[in-house]
């Protein structure tokens, strides 16, 4: 149960980070961005699984927090493009 309260939080703090870095503002409601950020969590987690990147790494994980970004990025452009939504 904390591992998912925690994936939440993160997700929370990725997407609003995610939406930060892109370009414009975007048309996406709170739930939107934290769900979208959980999203690009758990992308980034399997990817970085899938390259053997540990899971107990000392200080702050500075590349899971950059992997997990990008995939939010991608997320929510995806998501954007899908519904036919548009930076401003």
């Amino acid at each position: 149960m904390g591992e998912i309260i925690g994936t939440i939080i993160f997700g929370a703090i990725i997407g609003a980070l995610a939406r930060l870095f892109m370009k414009g503002s975007q048309p996406l409601s709170i739930l939107w961005t934290i769900i979208l950020g959980v999203v690009g969590v758990v992308v980034g987690n399997l990817i970085l699984g899938i390259f053997k990147y540990p899971t107990d790494t000392p200080g702050i994980d500075w590349w899971r927090w950059v992997v997990c970004t990008i995939c939010a990025v991608v997320a929510i452009s995806i998501y954007l493009a899908a519904t036919g939504r548009k930076s401003k």
